[in-house]
């Protein structure tokens, strides 16, 4: 199937490892030229340097986007290389693991910042481009947390579905200006993040008996999702929260 990808200019956040990397690496597979975007430098290229072998053109910028002037630099880079954007991904790293009480204000502060004000920054960024030339796709990388909250990840289970309410209310402003606005919701998937969370409580390693599929998802299955959903043939899908996750979220909706 041709998703009509060639010629897109994709940017995809926190893409030098894990999620944002498999998605950024199946985009440039599909045609699309690609931003990345991380906070180490080495990781950065590491990525930059395998997606070049693919054929693709891809920038590679660093800085942490939870910082307004990092990413205020980031999307300048942008759209400096390119003009615009027609594909974006927002993404970054989960805040750290414990219960409500372990966490003070900042912490709330800097979860906030991190997952929901990252995004909003990026949007701000590039939406003016996507509604001038009436065609755009804005997805978001949340969790399953979203729809069903996961033990021991408050910061997460909070402001992931935060992130949610945005691209909902995105995708019913939009639409006027062909601009779709889907969030996808992984699951547990084989990532540095999933490695950590193993190594914080063991117990996580056995939750494979509560998926359906009975295992950990790979990054490449999940890229598949969002890079239908960034495509041409995606164009009557906006408003969406899509699980990725094995069957694991157990609500019908």
């Amino acid at each position: 199937m041709d998703l009509g990808l060639k010629n897109k200019v994709a940017f995809v956040a926190a893409s030098s490892q894990g999620l944002g990397r498999a998605v950024a690496k199946l985009l440039a597979e599909e045609g699309a030229s690609v931003i990345i975007c991380g906070r180490n430098i080495e990781t950065l290229e590491e990525t930059a340097k395998e997606i070049k072998s693919i054929g693709a053109r891809v920038l590679a910028v660093t800085g942490d986007l939870s910082d307004a002037k990092d990413r205020d630099h980031i999307i300048a880079a942008a759209l400096k290389e390119f003009e615009k954007v027609d594909i974006l991904v927002t993404n970054t790293g989960g805040p750290p693991a414990g219960q409500f009480e372990s966490f003070s204000q900042k912490d709330w502060e800097k979860a906030t910042q991190q997952l929901l004000g990252s995004a909003v920054g990026l949007v701000n960024g590039f939406l003016p481009g996507m509604k001038k030339q009436k065609w755009g796709r804005i997805i978001a990388i949340t969790s399953q947390a979203v729809k069903q909250p996961v033990n021991n990840l408050v910061l997460s289970n909070a402001v992931r579905a935060s992130v949610a309410g945005l691209m909902k209310s995105l995708s019913n402003e939009l639409g006027q200006y062909n601009i779709t606005v889907n969030n996808v919701m992984p699951g547990y998937t084989q990532t540095a993040r999933l490695v950590k969370l193993i190594e914080n409580n063991p117990a996580v390693a056995n939750v494979t008996s509560e998926i359906p599929l009975g295992r950990f998802g790979q990054p490449e299955e999940f890229a598949a999702a969002v890079a239908f959903l960034a495509s041409e043939r995606a164009s009557y899908i906006t408003g969406v929260s899509l699980a990725v996750d094995g069957g694991w979220i157990k609500s019908i909706l």
